[in-house]
């Protein structure tokens, strides 16, 4: 499915081949996964670890477009390293907020009333961390250093590291920033997430239709029998209408330069699909994978386990539809149709 925007081919292939080139190299660690500094190296080389960033900042000056075209190839490789962390998060908020950016590896959380983040992405192996805190009315925003935190290592279900954030607020010093801000991070979160979750279910969808080709039953290819090709028509259904809903949310944000009065809207709708497609997806293709896509050695989990976790992060699917939900109220029975197609 060829996404309704442009990216130059070239770049695109090389991104591709960067993370395919690192999997076949490198099989996947077992418990929580590695920050891999050879990866981390290769890709700032190509400047692609900074890809969205200012020029004046080290970066590479590119756009949204070309961070998801990044974003799916690492997901669609199984490669897992905090590009988005790093960049459309940390590194962004840096400088909106006028802060200094150095070559640190960064990852960024909100701090709750008693200085804690909780599920915070790559924590224990950043250099920093731009913490997010409120004190009184107001945001603040500072770039700390890790070994300055207090930080319990944890993991998501796909051997993420998700770790706990303790702060204290009461000491830190930060730069004020609008409550806008804040709300578009969640957001950019929250897209960067759905960006990957299609693009492992589209992954997943691949393997199926390879396993189903190539695997016999009865004399005859999987493919053939008549519930395993609805199985797989379901899977390809889904990994559709997800990459449809997080497609339109990626090109409102970027022409509207993520100021658009129904944004929200979009990546709530791009989040539930995603989610609710997730189930669908993992559960089919482990159907028709059968034994062998619960082993290790086959990489179906590669892209289930992930998919699986990354629709609960930035709002989890019911967070999202609680939101298509309220939409869709407070725009009553005369407003709904225009939210839907507008």
């Amino acid at each position: 499915m060829t996404a309704p925007f442009t990216v130059d081919n070239d770049l695109v292939e090389m991104m591709s081949a960067v993370f395919a080139s690192h999997r076949e190299q490198n099989e996947p660690e077992s418990g929580t996964a590695p920050w891999d500094a050879g990866l981390w190296s290769r890709l700032d080389e190509l400047g692609l670890v900074r890809l969205t960033g200012r020029d004046e900042n080290g970066g590479s000056g590119a756009g949204w477009f070309e961070a998801a075209e990044l974003i799916r190839a690492s997901a669609s490789n199984g490669v897992r390293i905090p590009l988005v962390e790093h960049d459309l998060l940390a590194g962004w908020l840096l400088e909106v907020t006028g802060s200094p950016v150095d070559a640190a590896r960064r990852t960024v959380c909100v701090l709750d009333n008693e200085g804690m983040a909780s599920g915070v992405p790559w924590a224990a192996q950043s250099d920093k961390v731009v913490l997010v805190w409120r004190n009184g009315d107001t945001y603040h925003v500072a770039d700390v250093e890790t070994s300055t935190l207090d930080i319990a290592p944890g993991t998501n279900v796909a051997g993420e590291p998700r770790d706990t954030v303790t702060a204290d607020t009461t000491v830190l010093s930060g730069t004020p920033v609008a409550d806008a801000v804040v709300d578009q991070l969640l957001l950019r979160g929250a897209l960067a997430r759905g960006l990957q979750t299609c693009a492992a279910l589209a992954r997943i969808l691949d393997l199926s239709i390879t396993h189903t080709t190539e695997r016999t039953q009865f004399g005859r290819p999987l493919a053939k029998f008549q519930a395993v090709q609805n199985l797989v028509a379901d899977i390809a259904a889904e990994v559709a209408l997800a990459r449809a809903a997080t497609d339109a949310a990626l090109i409102e944000a970027v022409r509207t330069d993520w100021s658009g009065p129904n944004l929200e809207f979009l990546v709530a709708a791009a989040r539930s699909c995603a989610g609710h497609a997730t189930s669908v997806v993992v559960r089919n293709a482990h159907q028709v994978h059968g034994a062998i896509g619960t082993t290790r050695e086959h990489r179906l989990h590669e892209f289930t386990t992930p998919a699986l976790a990354w629709r609960s992060e930035f709002g989890s699917v019911h967070y999202w539809d609680e939101k298509l939900t309220a939409a869709a109220l407070e725009a009553g029975r005369e407003g709904l149709w225009a939210l839907v197609t507008a």
